[in-house]
Parts: structure tokens; C-alpha cells; sequence
């Protein structure tokens, strides 16, 4: 292990503990490594976090799923790996019309999927009316809502999915025709949801198709295994258009949400990478935060709590204010987090240079007071108890049991905290099973856009129950504007509706990022706004040969 050279006396006793949190588990961490090793040891053993709900890429949600499903599926454009910037993908290169709605792309002649079929123009037609297709029940189809007629076929408002406006030209000219200029069109179309899925495959097998073997993938890794609470691996694909340039052979993505697990697995050698801050123990975290490994960096993403307006306790907007104005951030983030999180008061990151985002509600506990009381529950009395829910995780435990502490202690209000496994999580907000939910969002794309239009009124991950025509027609008016000031001012009144005057949301502070990785051993991990690092571009150093003695 390396450490600082020094450490502050103010540390010295999170030190301490920091050894004894090794010894202590470094039998668990061998016991796990005999569990997750196999036979074969990985090229690249990476953290990844929670077991993905699916594999799929029309249904997926959260990050660890989207890591892995972007090593197997691609669309026409994918991330680039320094600044998260789209780039040629299957589609070797594309033109846009002068008004910025029609794009033609041109699929790559030696694309093909993993068992040598070829990919074409059809596949991306199919996988894009496939998400779209309401049975699908994709939370991200919102994605698509971009191209003419796709948000009235998803809503049902059109029933014939030839009228969307994507169609192939030949067997590799794909015509787009979007609603109006969207200049993070590009961006959308290195997204998961966007990703080409083999027809042939899916036709056949339906809702088993993840279960084929081999299954079909276009992407830079072939799937190899995936053990439930385990890992799955990934091998890479030989067949894969740029398959010259990927760089580990076989990549180990480890289950785990467990903070000291996880941290175990990489102080022991187990592992190469671990991605999330929340796989960091935040009580070490002064101390880890020290080490030379220890990468930190600003990127978008946000952690806020949703009210769920369908409850009756909801609909009266003085409640929601009061709660917001009892919070108080800045102790989450000094006391909870430590690291380097930015206290929030509106929703979408600073960083986007397009934007700079209004201010929204800050700490005030006697005017939340006064609102409770004016609402007919001075003092909490009479107010229904209520639930806080969210997932598996010391630090979203913590941050529940304070906000429950705040609630209490401010406004004399009693809730109950519900914590759930990752997939039981992510159901309950889907089907508004809850009432306050812990939440997060990390930017898809570099655009406000990416934090607004979720809470569009038909969007999958609105998950609030909130719907209101003026913001959504406020959203929809940006994203036709050419114009960049005019753009920025109307987001900015769409996200003051949002944060300040209607409040189905709370934001409470802004993600620092944090990886752990030895720069000696590890390259092809940069630092961007996306927290984007594209597996195929990871590479293991050739170890250092010390000199032998001279002679």
C-alpha cells in the first residue's frame, strides 16, 4: 500500500482505524478473491457497484448496468474516452442539413455483430422504434422524443412506427428526421437506449434473448460470464470494428455496494478499479483521500430526494417548500460525504459552458415553520407520517437517518426510513411506490438539457408524478432555439419552475468525483465532466524492470 509520507495528527486516528479496517478484513477480502478470481484472472479487474438490473439496452437504468451494457452494444457514435465527446462508432460518419433537423448517417461496411451477421440500416431502424415501442417500457425513450413523431408513437397518440422519423436509405444509409435543432443529437446516439440490438436475436427468443449463447453484441467485449453477486466478464470481440485498439483481453466487472468490500478487494490486489466514491468508506475518506491512487474531479452529477406529488400530504406546495427550506446541506456534506461535494440550491452541475443555472431555495428553518403552519400543521401536529426511501448504502443511510433527524427537530415531522436492495429500489420509483425517494442523476451528455427534459411530463424518469404543460412547453421551445443566450434564458425559467416554484424535487449537493486507480500501472482513465471512461480505451502498464547491478 502506499500512504502520504506524512499525515496530519488531526488523522492520525482515522489512520489507525484505516489499518485496522485491513487487517481486520483481509481474510474476507482473500475469502472473496477465491469466490470472484476463477481460474483465469482478469486483465482488468474494475468495482463496478450494484448487481445491473438488466442487460438490455432499452431498459436500463442505472450506471453500473450502463458500464456494462457500453463494453457490448454500441450505437452510431460512442464517447470518446478523454473529454466525452461523440464520436464515430457504427456509423463511420454522418452529414446534417443546413437547418440542423436532417441527419444521413453511414454505417461501417465491416460492422458486423459478434456471430458474423452483418449489421445494417434495419437493425438501427428496429432498435430504435424497439425503445420506442411503449411495450418495452423503456424510462429512457425520452431519448428519442428528439425525432419527429417518436414521442406521439411512444405515447400512443400513433400507432404506425414506419411514421418515425428514421428510416434506411440502403443497407447502410440510415435517414434521420429530427422535430427541430437538437445540437446534443450526437451525443443521444452514443447512449444506451440508442444502442443497435440484434433483431435476428430477438424475434427469435423475446424477452430470453439475453440468454443466448453466444450472444450477439456489436460492441468492443463479447459476454462471457455473469454470476449473480459475483462479477460478470466480459472478452474482448474479435469481430469488433476496432478491435485492433482495444486493449485488455478479458475484464472482470466485480457486484458489490458494500463500501469496505469494496475498497478490501482493490487495498488487496484484487482489483484494478474502483469507479464510485460511494464504494469509499466516507469515514476514511479524509484519509484516503490522501493517497497518491486517490484521482478526484469535478463531473455532473447531482444527488437530490423527489417528492411523490400522487400523495395527497404533497399536493399542497407550502408542505414540500417547508421540508426543502429544514434542510440543512451543508451539514450532509461536512458531515456525510467529505468529499469536496458542493452544497446545491439548484439542480443542473456549474461546468457546462452553454448554461449557468438560477439559484433556487436555500436553508431558512423558521420560514419553513411558518409555511408548515400555514398549511395547517404548526409544529408537525396532525402532519401523516411519511417514508424516505432509499438504497443499500452506509452513506445513503446516514443521509436518510439526518434528513429524518432535520425533519423532526425542525418542523416536528416523523418519518420512517425505507431501505432497499439496488433492483428493489429502482422498481419502487418506477412504480411511485414511495413517498420522499433518495435520488441522483449523472449527466448523460454535456447539456442541461440532460437534467431538464426528466421531468417532461411523458418522461420515463420523471418518477414524480409531477406534470405541467408550461414546463414542458418551456423545454421543448429551448431545444427549437438556434440562438444560445435566448436557449440559456428560457432553461433557466424551466429550471426555476422546477426548483423554486413548483418543487417536485430538492437538490441537495453536487457529486465530487472520486476514482481509485495507481497511475502506475493503470492508463486510458481521464478526468471529464462525464465521469465517461470507456473500458476498450484501459490499458495495463508493463511493469517497471528495475536495472540489474553493474558490472
Amino acid at each position: 500500500m502506499k500512504f502520504p509520507n506524512s499525515v496530519p495528527a488531526e488523522n492520525a486516528g482515522a489512520l489507525f482505524c484505516f489499518g485496522r479496517f485491513v487487517v481486520v478484513l483481509v481474510s474476507l477480502a482473500a475469502f472473496l478473491a477465491g469466490c470472484v478470481g476463477g481460474d483465469e484472472r482478469a486483465d482488468l479487474v474494475i468495482i463496478n457497484g450494484a448487481e445491473p438490473e438488466s442487460l438490455d439496452p432499452a431498459i436500463i437504468t442505472g450506471q453500473p448496468d450502463m458500464r456494462v451494457v457500453k463494453c457490448l452494444f454500441e450505437g452510431l457514435t460512442r464517447l470518446d474516452p478523454r473529454e466525452a465527446r461523440p464520436a464515430p462508432a457504427l456509423a463511420e460518419r454522418w452529414e446534417m442539413s443546413p437547418d440542423g433537423i436532417r441527419y444521413t448517417f453511414h454505417l461501417r461496411t465491416n460492422a458486423v455483430w459478434s456471430t458474423g451477421e452483418p449489421i445494417t440500416s434495419e437493425d438501427v431502424v428496429y432498435s430504435w422504434r424497439r425503445a420506442l415501442d411503449p411495450a418495452t417500457a423503456s424510462d429512457y425513450a425520452a431519448q428519442l422524443f428528439y425525432i419527429k413523431n417518436a414521442e406521439d408513437f411512444n405515447t400512443g397518440k400513433i400507432h404506425d412506427p414506419v411514421a418515425i422519423g428514421v428510416k434506411a436509405v440502403d443497407p447502410h444509409t440510415i435517414e434521420v428526421e429530427l422535430v427541430g435543432p437538437t445540437p446534443f443529437f450526437l451525443d443521444l446516439c452514443a447512449f444506451p437506449t440508442l444502442a443497435v440490438v440484434p433483431r435476428f436475436a430477438i424475434e427469435k427468443h423475446g424477452d430470453r434473448w439475453l440468454t443466448m449463447k453466444p450472444l450477439p453484441v456489436n460492441g468492443a467485449y463479447l459476454l462471457d460470464s455473469w454470476r449473480i453477486h459475483d462479477r460478470i466478464r466480459v472478452r474482448k470481440n474479435p469481430r469488433h470494428w476496432d478491435a485492433v485498439n482495444v486493449h485488455c483481453e478479458v475484464v472482470d466487472f466485480l457486484q458489490t455496494d458494500s463500501p469496505n468490500t469494496a475498497m478490501n478487494l482493490y487495498i488487496t490486489g484484487q482489483a484494478d478499479v474502483v469507479w464510485d466514491k460511494n464504494l469509499v468508506p466516507a469515514e476514511l475518506m479524509d484519509v484516503l483521500g490522501k493517497r497518491p491512487d486517490c484521482h478526484t474531479f469535478d463531473y455532473l452529477g447531482s444527488f437530490f430526494y423527489r417528492y411523490n406529488l400522487t400523495k395527497p400530504i404533497f399536493k399542497d406546495f407550502r408542505v414540500r417548500q417547508a421540508m426543502a427550506l429544514a434542510v440543512n446541506k451543508r451539514r450532509l456534506v461536512e458531515n456525510i460525504t467529505k468529499g469536496g461535494e458542493k452544497v446545491a440550491d439548484h439542480f443542473t452541475p456549474k461546468g457546462m459552458a452553454i448554461y449557468h443555472p438560477p439559484a433556487g431555495l436555500g436553508y431558512d428553518p423558521e420560514l419553513a415553520r411558518k409555511l408548515l403552519a400555514a398549511a395547517g400543521y404548526p409544529g408537525g401536529k396532525g402532519f401523516p407520517p411519511v417514508e424516505y426511501l432509499f438504497k443499500t448504502g452506509k452513506t445513503d443511510e446516514q443521509i436518510g437517518v439526518e434528513l429524518q433527524d432535520m425533519w423532526l427537530k425542525e418542523l416536528g415531522i416523523k418519518v420512517n426510513l425505507r431501505q432497499t436492495e439496488w433492483k428493489v429500489y429502482l422498481a419502487a420509483q418506477s412504480a411511485l411506490d414511495f413517498e420522499i425517494s433518495r435520488s441522483s442523476w449523472i449527466g448523460d451528455y454535456n447539456d442541461p438539457n440532460t437534467f431538464l427534459d426528466m421531468f417532461m411530463s411523458n418522461n420515463g424518469n420523471n418518477r414524480t408524478g409531477w406534470t405541467n404543460l408550461v414546463y414542458d412547453g418551456l423545454i421543448r421551445e429551448a431545444n427549437f432555439q438556434t440562438d444560445p443566450k435566448k436557449r440559456e434564458a428560457v432553461l433557466q425559467k424551466a429550471e426555476t419552475m422546477l426548483i423554486k416554484d413548483e418543487l417536485p424535487i430538492v437538490p441537495l449537493y453536487f457529486y465530487a468525483g472520486v476514482t481509485f486507480f495507481d497511475g502506475d500501472k493503470i492508463d486510458g482513465i481521464y478526468p471529464n465532466l462525464l465521469d465517461e471512461h470507456p473500458v476498450y480505451a484501459i490499458w495495463k502498464k508493463a511493469p517497471k524492470v528495475s536495472p540489474g547491478p553493474k558490472r
